[in-house]
């Protein structure tokens, strides 16, 4: 089976001519567009989400030129503080931003208190989503809170296998799941693909994760065979392009 089209619903852009902040005494290497559209120039990617990275705190500068450079196939996963003023929100959106981000792994977004309020107000506001990488061994506490929000998504199918069942739980509550960071997981991911499409199709969405920073093992190709090879042709085009399509409102 040919993969027709494909969403990119996480990578990171990294350009140096942007500030970048120590993350737990990281900096990741410089990955600029034209290093992406040369990595994917084989997957026949009709447009992505970029992905605000825990190195790049709250700057908008390079997420903005970025978007510029990729084009209005791409959307904007950003990192704001609580107090961000509802024109800057606005403009934004304009540019094609559709997601606030909180890093509870790796730090450089706002605080987790925040969640709700700030999740409630982009997504009035703007109809943002709230994106979370996070481990899935820290989702019982925050179970009823997440459920309720109106959109939200979490990163590279949780990470660990402990609270496993609960991201399953979210996912049947409505929580998307970024089938993404293959070599991040501490489980077998086929395994984790296939249990989260049983409690809901429309909940995996496919994302490179390029370039990859500080995972064990980096996207390969063969992370896309795998799903190629689980699932049939409808669910495949679930999992690669229209779940993220509807997800990010994106205009393609």
């Amino acid at each position: 089976m040919s993969l027709i089209q494909l969403f990119d619903a996480h990578f990171h852009i990294i350009d140096n001519n942007f500030p970048l902040i120590p993350s737990h005494g990281y900096l990741p290497d410089e990955f600029r567009v034209s290093d992406y559209k040369t990595k994917t120039e084989d997957l026949k990617i009709s447009g992505g989400a970029v992905v605000s990275g825990s190195f790049q705190g709250f700057d908008q500068d390079y997420l903005i030129s970025a978007l510029n450079k990729l084009g209005s196939d791409y959307v904007g996963v950003t990192q704001l503080p609580v107090n961000t003023p509802d024109e800057e929100l606005l403009q934004l959106n304009d540019l094609g931003v559709r997601a606030v981000r909180f890093n509870v792994e790796r730090g450089g977004s706002e605080k987790l208190e925040n969640l709700e309020h700030l999740a409630l107000r982009v997504n009035e506001l703007a109809g943002w989503h709230t994106e979370l990488y996070i481990d899935s061994s820290k989702l019982k506490s925050l179970y009823f809170l997440l459920k309720d929000l109106p959109a939200v998504s979490i990163d590279h199918l949780g990470l660990s296998k402990l609270g496993f069942e609960t991201l399953l739980k979210l996912v049947e509550s409505g929580v998307k799941v970024k089938a993404t960071g293959f070599g991040r997981v501490d489980f077998d991911v086929k395994t984790a693909l296939k249990e989260i499409v049983s409690v809901n199709p429309n909940a995996l969405m496919f994302g490179t994760d390029l370039p990859s920073t500080r995972a064990k093992r980096p996207f390969r190709v063969e992370d896309l065979n795998l799903i190629k090879e689980s699932f049939d042709k409808e669910v495949c085009n679930k999992i690669f392009y229209e779940n993220a399509l509807d997800f990010y409102k994106a205009e393609i």
